[in-house]
């Protein structure tokens, strides 16, 4: 009756939320019954779970000796939660994981753990770092994390380290994931998978393992995944492929890792409220892709020297090149006058063959969609960049990256505990390289936009924006390199206490080249920055029974600033966008500083963990207001908080699995700042008494930091209905948070100006799935996802909106105010799927 008492009390903060708020939905299903057992679950103190608690193997603890809430899960886990890849996964199932989907593709969501992000998105401040093999896969290039190219069929265990754990290396600031893949020690025989749905969503998936008795083993796997979306014109196609061989003796291992992928991504983020309103699925602008291609290439090697001692190391090397596309509204067009062409216009265009176009009278109401001042612009290379109201943004980015890491460990125990040792350096080396271009255009009414053969480049083509050259151009050589020295050593006083001591040096260096503007100088990007630091750690595990562990620990981790926000910090060369860069003077790295406490246990099988934690980052990097112009740049501001508290407990019954998880997360701003207003009402302008034209606002400390939410919970069940059938439901409850432009949480929307909130409202989706196992070596499978059909967003964010409630583009929508045109301010938010259905079968033999 306890454990039942348990662990209903732990489930019922979610489904109590969830019938308060809407939500979405997901399934479950059982493994192939040819693959060997999974490892045992996460958080049982009175067993002999090992995690490993650095990228390389070797550095394995038993989780009671660990002074951090590590949460682990294992290829079974990711299968039962009907998750189509890993950062879903670790939405559904992570305690004090939420996600951002601000580029609206399943398989390019903000991960956020703590308050800190892994993201696709460049310019994002990253906090997170991540690990597949002993391999770092953020990307040299703004260290963003690219998760669609992860093979989620290929993972074996994942492990989610809080804090600053030094040994993971740059960018651990709130956390690090660690994920080990399969090979054919553990995964025998053959798996195929075949899904179709909603969205015209159609994937097949397959994995072969095995092992001959010389010791060779092989993994291999592949999946070839395609949807159309469920917002218009959203396709997106994902290929990998993976591959293992390995060669195990009785002391020694060695593993060859291939991996590939070719994928092409179609993601419409954030769209304003009142569209949604009218059309759920309605999407801003389009196009918007993202094409990334990836090789990865990895050799792991273990040698036991002896019962005490081992070593282990790892070289690898890959690269990836990601294209991006993006149709956009141009907002230098808002405050322009864009409808009728001038005589000198009407004759240019006359000239070169135009005929249609206005001779008078061109106003918003009877022109929703304005192109002639763009084109008659473009060919008297006046101001297009003003007279045009669409972009065509492209990047491209190529990354060579390759390096190594080697440690050794060394084991000693006695009658009164024992000690482990572990010491080792790596090295990484990085080559990028990194081009921007901006052609204008106009906007069509299906928010298209159409070329008119004129670019940011200087004014050669795109003429001025208030007299001075229009220029968005980016060529940047980049070389990152990072060399390490890691040490940890935990000693364990009989079989109570264990106290753990660990600290990682690091030295990067960054060098950046310009190809547009070499030798240095005002606006050229070049620049020779080195980053060091040593970051330590340390902590105690106390275990006075079997069935309870205290644990209390401290650690320090480090985040080098970014090219991309190295590019844009200089107050005298600000820029308008994080990734239109210019300028290169130093920025000083993040340190992040966090403690844990907490206590986990195992109580009439109920395994359960409580604890708080604090981080404190310092000389955190913002992006602010430039003084002299409306535009900014990166700087190194102050100090932000993230702190809380997280329980979280799972539980068997019978045929029935049930978890659940709380997190309350505080995360705030610690030092005063400004930073731009503009679609905030209550920037100095606004407060003035002038609504709608550009401003600032004042960030105090303790306001909280937008994106992050109060409260999340989790919770699941997994039910063996028969020996046949199985059923899984999880929920996942997020509170409200504040939108990005509202950092001093002040945000008001006064009907005219300013419309919208300040803030995205709170959730819950609940997800459904089941598997039917029709014979021993063939499945039926079953997900529903968003199971009530809910409307939910996942981020919001302030900004001038260019249209019509109606659906046509605006310029000047309000009369001048001392000669300045004021623009109507938004709110923008990223909307979740709606119901979705999948069914598909799993082939094992």
């Amino acid at each position: 009756m306890t454990r039942v008492v348990a662990v209903i009390l732990l489930a019922l903060p979610a489904v109590a939320y969830a019938q308060t708020v809407p939500g979405s939905a997901q399934a479950p299903a059982s493994p192939p019954p040819v693959q060997t057992p999974a490892p045992p679950p996460p958080v049982f103190v009175d067993s002999v779970t090992v995690v490993e608690t650095a990228p390389l193997p070797g550095v394995d603890q038993p989780i009671e000796r660990v002074p951090a809430p590590v949460q682990t899960a294992t290829e079974k886990d990711i299968q039962e939660s009907g998750a189509l890849e890993l950062s879903d996964f670790l939405n559904r199932r992570m305690t004090c994981v939420h996600v951002n989907e601000i580029q609206g593709n399943p398989f390019q969501t903000d991960i956020n753990y703590r308050g800190y992000t892994a993201s696709p998105l460049l310019g994002t401040p990253q906090g997170l770092s991540v690990y597949m093999d002993g391999v770092r896969l953020n990307q040299p290039f703004g260290e963003v994390v690219s998760w669609d190219l992860i093979p989620r069929l290929a993972i074996w265990s994942t492990t989610l380290m809080p804090g600053s754990n030094p040994l993971f290396g740059l960018n651990t600031l709130g956390g690090a994931l660690s994920i080990q893949t399969r090979d054919g020690l553990n995964t025998r025989g053959t798996t195929v998978q075949a899904t179709y749905g909603s969205d015209v969503r159609r994937s097949i998936e397959f994995g072969h393992g095995g092992g001959a008795a010389s010791g060779l083993n092989w993994y291999f796997a592949g999946n070839l995944f395609g949807e159309d979306g469920w917002r218009p014109d959203s396709p997106s196609d994902v290929r990998q492929l993976f591959g293992k061989v390995g060669w195990q003796r009785p002391k020694h291992d060695v593993s060859l890792t291939l991996a590939y992928a070719n994928n092409s991504l179609t993601g419409y983020g954030l769209q304003e409220q009142h569209f949604l309103d009218n059309d759920y699925a309605s999407v801003y602008t389009r196009p918007d892709v993202t094409d990334n291609q990836s090789t990865f290439l990895n050799v792991t090697t273990q040698h036991s020297v002896s019962s005490r001692a081992s070593v282990s190391g790892n070289v690898y090397y890959r690269d990836i090149r990601t294209d991006s596309l993006n149709g956009d509204l141009n907002e230098d067009s808002l405050d322009q006058a864009i409808y009728q062409p001038s005589p000198a216009e009407q004759a240019a265009l006359r000239a070169a063959g135009y005929t249609g176009f206005p001779t008078s009278g061109a106003n918003a109401a009877n022109t929703p969609f304005p192109s002639w001042r763009c084109v008659a612009n473009v060919l008297l290379n006046d101001e297009p960049a003003e007279k045009c109201n669409g972009l065509i943004n492209r990047t491209g980015t190529v990354q060579h990256n390759a390096g190594g890491s080697g440690q050794i460990t060394l084991r000693d125990t006695s009658d009164r505990g024992g000690n482990q040792f572990t010491a080792g350096g790596a090295y990484d080396r990085s080559r990028v390289d990194f081009a921007q271009s901006t052609e204008l255009g106009y906007l069509n009414p299906d928010r298209s936009v159409t070329g008119v053969n004129a670019f940011g480049d200087g004014g050669l083509t795109g003429g001025e924006v208030d007299g001075e050259p229009y220029d968005t151009r980016v060529d940047l050589d980049g070389l990152i390199h990072t060399w390490s020295l890691f040490a940890t050593d935990t000693v364990s006083i009989g079989d109570a206490w264990h106290i753990t001591v660990s600290g990682r040096y690091n030295e990067t260096g960054v060098r950046n080249r310009d190809r547009i503007q070499p030798g240095g100088g005002a606006g050229s990007l070049d620049g020779d920055h080195t980053f060091r630091r040593l970051n330590p750690a340390a902590g105690v595990s106390f275990v006075p029974s079997p069935t309870i562990n205290a644990y209390l620990g401290y650690s320090e981790g480090s985040r080098a600033a970014t090219s991309i926000e190295l590019g844009c910090a200089d107050p005298e060369e600000p820029c308008k966008l994080p990734n239109a860069m210019a300028g290169d003077p130093p920025l000083d790295q993040v340190v992040t500083r966090t403690w844990e406490s907490g206590v986990r246990g195992t109580q009439h099988g109920v395994n359960w963990t409580a604890g708080v934690f604090r981080s404190d980052n310092h000389d955190d990097i913002l992006f602010v207001t430039s003084e002299q112009t409306a535009f900014g740049y990166f700087k190194n501001f102050g100090e932000t908080r993230r702190q809380g508290i997280e329980i979280d407990g799972t539980g068997q019954i019978g045929r029935i699995t049930l978890g659940a998880g709380y997190t309350y997360l505080n995360a705030t701003f610690q030092s005063e700042e400004t930073v731009n207003g503009e679609s905030n009402s209550t920037n100095d302008t606004a407060q003035a008494g002038v609504g709608g034209l550009e401003g600032t606002i004042e960030i105090e400390a303790g306001d909280r930091i937008p994106l992050v939410p109060s409260h999340t919970v989790k919770a699941f069940a997994n039910v063996q209905v028969t020996s046949a059938l199985s059923l899984g439901l999880d929920v996942i409850a997020v509170s409200s948070s504040y939108a990005r432009g509202n950092e001093n949480n002040l945000h008001q929307p006064d009907g005219t100006y300013y419309v919208g909130p300040g803030s995205s409202g709170k959730y819950a989706v609940v997800n459904l799935g089941a598997g039917y196992q029709l014979r021993p070596w063939l499945q039926l499978l079953a997900q529903i996802n968003n199971l009530f059909d809910q409307q939910y967003y996942t981020a919001s964010q302030l900004g001038p909106v260019g249209f019509t409630t109606g659906g046509a583009f605006i310029a000047r929508p309000f009369p001048a105010v001392n000669g300045e045109f004021p623009v109507r301010q938004a709110t923008f938010l990223a909307p979740g799927a709606p119901i979705r259905m999948w069914f598909g079968t799993r082939f094992t033999f």
